[in-house]
């Protein structure tokens, strides 16, 4: 388990709600993911658009994901999405997400994703690598 936690607030724009101004339950993947990637650069300081060059990746591919939709989140409203890192193994970890609205839990979900590296053989594939240590510890 780490320590470190990214927190983002935003006002949910009309453009993620269907008709009756309720978040479609598919874009809170969306925010899950934005999420994923701007913790890693809060916790690393390399900037997003640099995190494949700098660690010799890929990308952080995603290979599971799931949510709880408890309370609805509508259009207007001021949401803070609450992210960590809950577990890292050897080439994948688990990110969990808190979608929050004035401090009430209103859905919450997961996602496991893996250090993606080009297949030595074949460059059309991927494989998975170790994490390296610096970004463990960069999480705390």
């Amino acid at each position: 388990m780490t320590s470190f936690t990214y927190r983002r607030s935003f006002v949910v724009p009309w453009g993620d709600c269907d008709p009756a101004g309720i978040v479609f339950n598919p874009k809170f993947f969306t925010y899950f993911d934005a999420n994923t990637w701007l913790l890693f650069e809060a916790a690393t300081g390399v900037k997003v658009h640099d995190i494949n060059e700098r660690f010799g990746i890929i990308g952080i591919a995603l290979v599971d994901a799931g949510a709880n939709f408890m309370k609805p989140v509508k259009y207007g409203d001021d949401i803070e999405i609450v992210s960590r890192v809950a577990e890292f193994r050897r080439s994948s970890f688990v990110v969990e997400h808190k979608i929050l609205l004035g401090g009430d839990l209103r859905n919450e979900g997961t996602e496991t994703r893996v250090w993606a590296i080009k297949h030595p053989d074949d460059p059309e594939r991927i494989k998975t690598s170790a994490i390296p240590d610096e970004v463990i510890k960069a999480f705390g």
